[in-house]
């Protein structure tokens, strides 16, 4: 879903031109449709598996850890929507448009959209 040379970058989609309804503004759907192709590429770029996975980390350490045992949980799609919706906010903010390779954000939101497929946390 990357631009090809003579494609301007795209946008990640708005909430009213999401290719899937979201749920009370879940921004999941949006990034799992926009970023799921992203996953196949997994099995042939060792640097992004490396990538993804070091984001996918973060992520859990930041959204799962809680109390002073800092003992893991089930991961909580409100809890990552709310992250992803800010970091969407953040991205928009600074006019970002996904690149033809890869930067922080694609390796961001490929490990959302990895971790939304690994916890089942949209129904298929």
């Amino acid at each position: 879903m990357s631009a090809t040379p003579d494609e301007s970058p795209r946008r990640l989609p708005a909430d009213s031109a999401a290719p899937h309804p979201r749920p009370e503004g879940c921004p999941l759907p949006g990034i799992v449709a926009a970023f799921a192709p992203r996953l196949a590429e997994l099995a042939f770029e060792p640097c992004l598996v490396a990538a993804v996975d070091q984001h996918a980390a973060e992520l859990r350490e930041l959204l799962y850890a809680q109390g002073p045992e800092l003992l893991p949980r089930r991961l909580n799609r409100a809890e990552l929507s709310d992250y992803a919706r800010g970091f969407l906010d953040r991205l928009a903010e600074i006019g970002w448009r996904e690149p033809v390779g890869y930067d922080f954000a694609v390796h961001r939101l490929t490990a959302i959209c990895w971790l939304v497929r690994q916890n089942g946390l949209l129904p298929a």
